[in-house]
């Protein structure tokens, strides 16, 4: 049985010409020329004046937080479900992730409940985009704005996407994209920070790159990581930007082929295509069991396996995280939607590379999946 995976990416444009350009020329670490060109077309593709590669996604959130000196004792306030990444980036600056719980309709963070987790110590809101569709951006600004807040917008999976017609990743002091296999642009692993401050840029080039002072290489007066990104990378990423129109179009028409097919499925709820301000990308094909069904979300992967298909569960939610936990954060914490989500969530194989073949093998096993525990 042949089995299909959750994502396969779609390498077939120009790539491997781009690769062996870099191969031919010994161009291959941070210092080819492929690098600066890719953050120059990504972040104009973006509206941002500058763009400062790293080596991912996580890199990419970790130097935003350092370069805007959120330091121990603050707040940055962000979504309950999201991936850890963004939780962590706060943390190991000292900081303290305030969270604020899902809105069921998009699975984005409820932005109705974000002011009344503004304090005193509260320095930045973590706006994250999540599973195809914005979040509510203007309401963020507004209150941003309101209390002289900063904005680090996560728009790890929002490549292409739009909120009222103006691109994602251009909200906000600093925005970061990630370019892990499963987005709409890979490099296999990689991020960006884009902004349009250029202090604020200069700071992350140095903070990608140890740190290293301007008049001596070899000295530093602080702290930081090797992030790097690699001409390598860059060659990958160059090629998939440039047909990024086209896998969007791809996308939108996997999810409406989905969305036709399991409509009128008793038990499932499926991602709503638009909304007033933004139509859905489908990252990924994401859906969430009714709460008429008992199963869980892992118990749906575990099935959909033995039926040689691929998913994955939804991400866990940041205050049920076991490290954090341990660490005494988040004690007595509850967000239901969130913890919801988390637990009856999953996406199903939606990536670049996948055949309409497959997919009528996908939509075929998951209705006998979903009537088996109905």
């Amino acid at each position: 049985m042949d089995f299909i995976p959750v994502n396969e990416p779609l390498l077939n444009g120009n790539e491997k010409k781009y690769l062996c350009e870099c191969i031919d020329t010994g161009w291959i670490s941070s210092e080819g020329p492929f690098v600066k060109e890719f953050e120059q077309k990504m972040s104009a593709a973006v509206n941002r004046k500058y763009g400062i590669a790293v080596s991912n996604g996580t890199a990419a959130l970790e130097v935003a937080v350092q370069a805007l000196g959120i330091k121990e004792g603050d707040e940055v306030i962000m979504p309950a479900f999201t991936i850890i990444s963004c939780a962590m980036a706060v943390t190991k600056a000292g900081a303290v992730p305030v969270l604020v719980d899902s809105d069921m309709y998009t699975w984005n963070m409820n932005v109705h409940e974000i002011e009344k987790k503004i304090t005193p110590r509260t320095k930045a809101i973590m706006m994250v985009h999540l599973y195809g569709l914005p979040a509510e951006a203007d309401a963020i600004l507004e209150l941003a704005q309101k209390y002289q807040l900063k904005v680090i917008e996560d728009a790890a999976e929002m490549h292409g996407q739009t909120y009222k017609a103006i691109p994602c990743g251009s909200f906000g002091e600093i925005s970061i994209f990630s370019f892990y296999p499963n987005k709409h642009i890979t490099t296999g692993e990689g991020g960006m920070v884009v902004t349009d401050d250029e202090e604020l840029a200069e700071r992350c080039r140095m903070l990608r790159n140890l740190c290293f002072r301007k008049d001596a290489r070899y000295m530093h007066d602080e702290i930081s990581d090797n992030y790097r990104f690699t001409n390598l990378q860059a060659a990958v990423g160059l090629a998939q930007l440039e047909r990024l129109d086209e896998f969007i179009c791809r996308k939108r028409d996997m999810g409406k082929y989905y969305t036709e097919h399991f409509k009128d499925v008793k038990g499932l709820i499926l991602p709503i295509e638009e909304t007033s301000y933004g139509k859905n990308i489908y990252w990924v094909y994401g859906m969430v069991l009714d709460k008429d069904i008992q199963a869980d979300n892992k118990t749906v992967q575990k099935l959909l396996a033995e039926e040689g298909i691929g998913s994955r569960t939804f991400f866990w939610c940041i205050h049920e995280q076991p490290v954090y936990q341990k660490q005494g954060l988040f004690a007595d914490e509850s967000y239901p939607n969130a913890e919801y989500l988390a637990r009856k969530g999953f996406y199903i194989p939606s990536g670049l590379a996948l055949t309409r073949e497959q997919m009528d093998k996908v939509i075929d096993k998951v209705l006998r999946v979903i009537g088996s525990i109905c």
